[in-house]
């Protein structure tokens, strides 16, 4: 089967965008890997694909694909270049689309300057909805919150990692290091993502506060392992700092592939908004193979 595809990227965080609007293509999970390889296929962190309004009120579907071939329920720098593309391809003419993702309907707004704001809408903080499973741990006070124990050595001697466990429409644990580029992210980020705590997965973020407006991350994303950029993971850090009293209500956040602008005005059922950039690499069309 021959597709079309749009390859993007924010922040170094790499998309292959497929236009389902006209028809589903019927990918099954290992041709969104084959899609995803960097080898054998185009190479991207996630695969977003562009599905047709399922509701009076709401512009599209957003669909997210992680490297793994698993769907998942967010993606924040997808988001940006998502409503990029449908003004691109001429799907829209709008500044601002409403889209509905597994979790819910989110707001993206294209900017004057080729930035992009998503609504990511309000933090979750219950753990039932995370979701992640407390059974006999104690969270350790922070702020005006709390950071909660993560056994990774499965020994009782070895330290457990103190993280705050929240969603932004996916599950993140997001812990403070001194230096984001010594931190063990490589080494322990799968330890994470895969703790028994957490039944669906974890993003596992690494957090350096550089100052009360700024802070450098890195990412172990579920299902795609690091990536230069996480929209989500850039949120999650930001209202966890903020929740701990260490962070202002807009911070710069510095990741490996750009800067991301944060806003959260520290009120628990307020929205978090997320700017930065979405480019358009090329677009082409590949053979996929039948894969089952």
């Amino acid at each position: 089967m021959r597709i079309r595809f749009t390859k993007m990227h924010g922040a170094g965080n790499d998309f292959v965008v497929l236009d389902e609007t006209r028809g589903s293509l019927g990918l099954t999970a290992a041709q969104y890997r084959f899609l995803a390889d960097r080898h054998f296929g185009v190479g991207a962190d996630q695969i977003l694909t562009v599905r047709p309004s399922p509701a009076d009120g709401i512009d599209f579907e957003y669909v997210i694909h992680n490297a793994d071939g698993g769907e998942v329920e967010q993606c924040g720098n997808g988001a940006r270049c998502f409503v990029r593309f449908v003004r691109e391809q001429g799907l829209t003419d709008k500044d601002t689309v409403r889209v509905k993702t597994m979790n819910g309907v989110i707001a993206l707004r294209m900017q004057a300057d080729g930035q992009v704001t998503v609504d990511m809408g309000a933090p979750v903080f219950a753990l039932d909805r995370i979701p992640f499973d407390a059974s006999g741990l104690t969270p350790q006070a922070a702020g005006s919150w709390q950071k909660w124990p993560l056994a990774l050595g499965g020994r009782a001697q070895d330290a457990p990692v103190f993280a705050a466990v929240l969603s932004m429409g996916n599950p993140h644990a997001v812990q403070l290091v001194d230096d984001v580029d010594t931190a063990p992210v490589l080494e322990i980020g799968p330890l994470i993502e895969h703790h028994a705590c957490f039944p669906k997965r974890v993003n596992a973020g690494f957090m350096q506060v550089v100052s009360t407006r700024q802070i450098r991350l890195r990412v172990y994303e579920r299902g795609a392992g690091e990536t230069l950029a996480c929209g989500t993971g850039a949120c999650a850090a930001v209202v966890a700092g903020i929740r701990w009293g260490l962070l202002d209500a807009r911070v710069e956040v510095l990741t490996r592939g750009g800067s991301l602008t944060i806003e959260w005005s520290g009120q628990l059922d307020a929205p978090v908004m997320m700017t930065g950039p979405a480019t358009t690499v090329f677009t082409s069309e590949i053979d996929v193979p039948d894969l089952p």
